[in-house]
């Protein structure tokens, strides 16, 4: 039920359009329940009448079905229109607000929340399990409440014409309401489990096709096509086990609906025989029977869509509910006039409270326009250290200062938007390279774009694509090369022109001449910034202005290319590991 509250507020800024629609709504059922009561008037007081000649019969017949085409013709098909319109565009509204408010939430997750999910599962939720909860809205909040009308409109149109006949008509209605309590109580449980089935599926679905290279590369299509029939089976057998709990709901509800109209039937036959009911009364009851349990039988259907809407809600706000590990502080400030000077104090970290420490008492004090390079073996800890300056994590223990100032007293978005980023994989979005570019300062002009895309070596290359600027890039950036993606990225990053700079193996991934062009691009860039390079190849980083070596978490050594050099120590070795490996011949 608390979903349910909770989606209430997203369906409060429409009541009056959904009050409306079922006013509506009301009109539009009400006008057939006029044909019974016609039928009993044309069955007992037209053609049954001896009084009337043959004449005033037809008279009478061609007046009324005149009268009701104008009723069905004109005045019924606008009402229908609008109930149709209304009841979808206050639908659609809503679940735009739901998915957009999703979205500002998708946004404000942390990268922690990302490693430990899958993407498919939160594109399942956003698009699968908000449309699912449109059926709360169209049935449950709209015609949930016609058919309730439509029912009690029409029992009190046949106590009018009889009472006995009514009671009998509605006595099977106890048994609606014990089939519907007993077979939908474990349908919204088995709709979760589908749900989730599915979201499994599509999970899997999206990651294989983003790694469909690695695949075809490897050539395991059957193995996969195996896997994936794992997941497509579990997703079988979990809609199997829905639909034959739906299936016996249906087969009951159906078999009570039947025998409603047998009984009715029976009775006002017999009473017609026993000269107690005419027989026009008779035709009109077993219309009404028909009037009565349609929509009956559709708030049954309906018990099984909005159930299936509720399973669907408990995804949605279970999603929504999801804790932020990065918020501001209620006193959080805005972060503006950086200088630039970095100082971690005492900072370990922990990706989760159980696990142990990346980094282990890192002191580091980093002046305005200084670049440091930080280098040592993979899993060191490197990139987790420049991780926590954008809160992108946040310390377990100690603090990041920024100008003097701890950085979790500045509001994340602030702080971020003094913080410019290359990482070793930039991606790209699959539009074109000046929507790329312009990430950097949305709302920069194109002439800002082409100076940020010279100064990162990136102008000429762009102009030789097929269309320029305007060139879409395709997904990930896949219709570019490695070296003109970290191009583009180092463009976006010239654009933004942030104070402070982080280059996360910005360069390791691309081939010798490739990293030497995109060198010259980075040193410009980290010109009078301050900057952290995360590097590979030391051979890069013997500019910088310090070396830090880190090794298991930990600050094992500082100093300048030179000055390491001379102490001989672990970045000396390190150092002339890698010179060797460069010079070591290639064998024929």
């Amino acid at each position: 039920m608390n979903s349910i509250r909770r989606y209430l507020q997203f369906v409060k800024p429409y009541r009056l359009q959904i009050i409306g629609t079922v006013i509506i709504g009301v009109i539009k059922f009400s006008i057939p329940l006029i044909i019974p009561m016609l039928i009993k008037y044309v069955v007992d007081d037209i053609v049954g009448n001896q009084t009337l000649s043959h004449d005033g019969k037809i008279n009478k017949l061609m007046l009324i079905l005149v009268v009701m085409i104008v009723v069905f013709v004109i005045l019924r098909p606008p009402i229908e229109y609008y109930r149709q319109y209304f009841a979808q565009w206050t639908a659609s509204k809503i679940l735009y607000d739901i998915r957009d408010q999703m979205y500002t939430h998708i946004q404000k997750l942390s990268f922690k929340y990302y490693s430990n999910t899958r993407a498919g599962e939160i594109i399942s939720r956003v698009i699968n399990d908000v449309e699912q909860t449109k059926t709360f809205v169209i049935s449950g909040l709209m015609n949930l409440w016609l058919d309730i009308a439509t029912i009690l409109l029409a029992i009190i149109l046949m106590f009018y014409m009889n009472v006995k006949l009514t009671v009998v008509s509605i006595l099977l209605f106890p048994l609606y309401a014990f089939s519907v309590r007993y077979f939908f109580g474990n349908l919204r449980n088995l709709t979760r489990k589908r749900s989730q089935a599915l979201a499994e599926v599509q999970s899997y679905l999206h990651e294989r096709v983003q790694g469909m290279p690695v695949i075809k590369s490897f050539a395991i299509e059957e193995y996969e096509q195996k896997q994936f029939d794992k997941q497509n089976k579990n997703f079988l057998e979990k809609a199997l086990e829905h639909t034959s709990w739906n299936a016996k709901s249906f087969a009951v509800v159906n078999t009570i609906t039947d025998i409603a109209p047998l009984i009715v039937i029976g009775y006002s036959a017999y009473l017609v025989i026993q000269g107690q009911l005419s027989l026009g009364t008779m035709v009109a009851f077993f219309a009404y029977i028909d009037k009565l349990y349609n929509p009956l039988r559709r708030l049954v259907n309906s018990s099984t869509t909005i159930t299936q809407s509720f399973a669907s809600m408990d995804r949605v706000f279970e999603f929504l509910d999801e804790k932020y590990d990065i918020v501001d502080e209620p006193d959080a400030k805005v972060c503006s006039n950086v200088k630039g000077d970095i100082s971690f104090e005492h900072v370990s970290f922990s990706y989760d409270k159980e696990d142990e420490l990346v980094l282990k008492d890192i002191h580091l004090d980093v002046k305005r326009g200084e670049t440091i390079a930080l280098v040592g073996m993979s899993g060191g800890g490197k990139s987790t250290l420049v991780s926590l300056i954008p809160r992108f994590y946040d310390v377990t223990k100690g603090r990041i200062t920024l100008d003097g100032v701890d950085i979790r007293q500045f509001k994340v978005q602030t702080l971020r938007d003094k913080i410019g980023v290359v990482f070793q994989d930039n991606i790209l979005f699959s539009e074109s390279v000046m929507d790329n570019i312009l990430l950097g300062k949305p709302e920069s002009t194109a002439e800002e774009v082409y100076q940020a895309a010279k100064a990162a070596n990136a102008h000429e290359f762009i102009l030789n694509l097929t269309d320029g600027y305007n060139t879409k890039v395709g997904e990930r950036g896949v219709k570019l090369s490695g070296g003109q993606k970290q191009r583009v990225a180092i463009a976006r990053v010239f654009l933004k022109n942030p104070p402070i700079l982080i280059l996360d193996e910005a360069t390791s991934a691309l081939d010798l001449e490739s990293e030497h062009s995109i060198q010259e691009s980075l040193e410009e860039l980290a010109k009078d910034r301050t900057t952290f390079i995360v590097a590979h190849r030391l051979s890069t980083i013997t500019n910088a202005n310090r070396i830090v070596l880190i090794e298991h978490g930990q600050i094992v050594e500082v100093g300048t290319h030179e000055e390491l050099m001379a102490k001989r120590g672990n970045y000396y070795n390190l150092f002339q590991v890698q010179q060797l490996e460069q010079k070591e011949p290639v064998a024929e």
